[in-house]
């Protein structure tokens, strides 16, 4: 592996990595935007993808377009390898059986399904616990859940820096806890949670725990064994597949517990207009036709993933957030927002006197693509005081003249404003 230095007037950041290799696999990197080089700073939105994904969707559709499980000839055959085989790649991706994979649309539509299928156990005077940092995918649906049953959501209180306070979740634990949900890694601060801690204190008080992974598993390896979690989900897009397909990882013993959520084809062994009876995992939790050329893709993802040298992208990340970081603790009239220990490549910011959204527009015209607003967590931007902030999220592809470009940009903008 070739050694990759790039230097510029105020950069020295030495990678393990052939970044400029790594960025050509990614055509959409290559463009310009408003005249000014592409500077993608978004991938807490949804990272982009390799020509490996983009070539499997296309070889699908180009070779083997047919319904999966149904068919009895020669397309639906392959389809159906290429289908399975995707699934068999997100078990390994996660040290978990094949039949504990179970297909959605994303990381929202996973905890909808937990939050319905286990939710239906819930009774009046049972408690969940959530975070401060969730996303609103992991609060809303357990509300949901406590309007049917009558329980409780409690929340895990947050530290100054954005990690969150343990000692305040160990005081929320109890005998009637029976779910614990939190994020493995904020969306909006990029704080990574002690996520194997917080498991271990649930299972002592006998909860079941679901972990939001979204923004996790681009960044570090996860094994669910290890984590010992009941439930483990995530998104396609966010790990350089494509949109509209997701996982839940579900121990089997639970899932086979659990009713189904939809109902209609695949989902059953037999119907009659008496009673219909369920299939085996996974299918009893996939009713209808599948996103075949999504899984087909994240399947892709995950194996040009793994042909990486992981530990070489994460080292990769954290310089990029270090000099990013650097450069912000130097740059006047920036806040910046969370800064617990242990963080991925997210960096959350405001500039003194400026709207969040004023600011992402202005860096858009230079050709740098930010998020603003309240990145779907507004429970957590109540409890910081502010409106939201510019988050500039970072990945593999990115390189230390990504920094560059957004930093000029940024004096640009405080010339504007």
């Amino acid at each position: 592996m070739s050694i990759s230095t790039v230097n510029t007037s105020s950069t020295n950041i030495t990678s393990n990595l052939d970044i400029a290799s790594l960025r050509a696999q990614f055509p959409i990197l290559s463009q310009t935007v408003r005249g000014k080089p592409l500077v993608y700073l978004d991938n807490g939105a949804t990272t982009q993808k390799p020509e490996a994904v983009i070539a499997a969707i296309d070889a699908y559709y180009r070779e083997c377009n047919s319904n999966v499980h149904r068919g009895a000839h020669y397309l639906s055959d392959e389809a159906t390898a290429r289908f399975e085989g995707a699934r068999q790649r997100v078990a390994d991706f996660l040290n978990a059986e094949r039949e504990e994979i179970i297909w959605t649309r994303g990381t929202t539509e996973s905890i909808n399904l937990v939050a319905s299928c286990y939710g239906a156990s819930l009774k009046a005077g049972d408690e969940i616990i959530i975070s401060t940092l969730e996303h609103h995918s992991n609060i809303v649906p357990w509300q949901m859940a406590c309007a049917r049953s009558g329980a409780t959501l409690k929340v895990i209180p947050l530290l100054a820096d954005g990690s969150l306070d343990m000692e305040g979740y160990r005081a929320l634990l109890g005998a009637r806890t029976r779910i614990v949900a939190v994020t493995h890694v904020s969306n909006a601060l990029g704080t990574v949670t002690p996520i194997a801690e917080i498991i271990r204190e649930a299972k002592a008080v006998g909860a079941v725990t679901l972990v939001d992974g979204a923004q996790a598993v681009s960044h570090f390896p996860v094994d669910v064994q290890a984590l010992d979690c009941d439930f483990y989900v995530f998104s396609g897009h966010k790990l350089f597949g494509p949109t509209g397909i997701g996982v839940l990882y579900g121990r089997k013993a639970l899932l086979e517990a659990m009713p189904p959520w939809l109902g209609g084809g695949e989902m059953i062994e037999t119907v009659s207009f008496e009673r219909s009876t369920w299939n085996r995992l996974p299918y009893k939790f996939e009713a209808g036709t599948p996103n075949i050329a999504g899984a087909i893709g994240l399947g892709a993802a995950i194996e040009w993933l793994q042909t990486q040298d992981r530990a070489a992208l994460a080292s990769h990340e954290a310089a990029l957030l270090a000099e990013a970081t650097t450069r912000a603790q130097a740059f006047t009239g920036m806040q910046l927002i969370g800064t617990a220990p242990g963080k991925v490549a997210v960096m959350s910011f405001l500039l003194d006197g400026a709207h969040p959204n004023d600011v992402g527009q202005l860096l858009d015209q230079q050709g740098v693509a930010v998020r603003t607003g309240h990145h779907c967590t507004m429970p957590l931007m109540d409890c910081l005081g502010i409106p939201g902030t510019i988050r500039a999220s970072f990945s593999v592809y990115n390189d230390p003249m990504d920094i560059e470009r957004l930093f000029n940009a940024l004096e640009k903008v405080k010339t504007f404003l």
